[in-house]
């Protein structure tokens, strides 16, 4: 190295340092960001060893959207003129936009957040959903008449958070419009698959279905078993408080 490569090197050195303590803050590795942080309520029991902490509200398109500016998520999603971005659940949402948002937000806040299981969706939310109905019909020939009226009174208009019922917990709107992603995977009558290899995903809400995992619209695609769900978003579940 010559001497006037170690001189330009050290004064290039100094600038940097120089620049970094402007307005007398030092540079530092940016940390977790609690901007990001999700209203979490808990500890909610869900059996008799073990407490989760469930998120208040469904995401919301203000929340979402925070990931796709960021670059994290791919969907970006578009309200209409009379929606509210921050109060206005995030739906339209696949499988793996789900897990690529929880993985943009684990990344930014340092936490463990999740999608629930099933089982653990449903002890949540016993207080809030209604008694499954007895069958309209006992003629399986007339199951799919069932299914029409039971779909018929499903609520399908997408509203603000906090429509619908709350918890005796404070968790909101579990038995609304938007069913929500699990983490657990529909196989039909096959073996068990891990869930890089599940062809589709129960999803929870007034009652359980099973969708595709690439699927956004139910409407649309219908769904694997139950009465297709009026709209597909996520609530995050996490093991940890934050």
């Amino acid at each position: 190295m010559t001497r006037q490569f170690r001189i330009a090197s050290v004064m290039l050195g100094s600038a940097l340092v120089a620049g970094a303590i402007i307005a007398g803050v030092a540079w530092m590795p940016r940390g977790p960001d609690p901007a990001f942080l999700p209203d979490m309520i808990g500890p909610i029991s869900v059996d008799t060893d073990r407490s989760v902490w469930v998120q208040k509200y469904q995401v919301t398109v203000a929340e979402w959207n925070a990931c796709h500016d960021s670059g994290g998520c791919a969907l970006q999603i578009v309200v209409r003129s009379d929606q509210q971005p921050a109060t206005t659940p995030a739906t339209g949402i696949s499988h793996p936009d789900a897990q690529q948002y929880i993985d943009w937000l684990n990344h930014e806040t340092g936490g463990a957040y999740r999608l629930p299981g099933v089982a653990e969706w449903t002890e949540v939310a016993q207080g809030v959903l209604p008694d499954k109905p007895e069958p309209l019909f006992t003629d399986p020939s007339l199951r799919w008449a069932s299914a029409y009226m039971v779909e018929a009174s499903i609520p399908r208009a997408l509203k603000p958070s906090g429509s619908f019922s709350t918890t005796d917990d404070g968790v909101s709107d579990l038995g609304g419009s938007v069913w929500e992603w699990t983490q657990d995977c529909y196989a039909g009558t096959g073996e068990p698959l891990t869930p890089d290899r599940c062809p589709a995903f129960y999803v929870a809400g007034l009652h359980i279905a099973a969708m595709s995992f690439l699927e956004r619209d139910p409407a649309r695609g219908g769904c694997a078993v139950g009465v297709p769900p009026a709209h597909l978003g996520l609530r995050l579940f996490s093991d940890v408080a934050s």
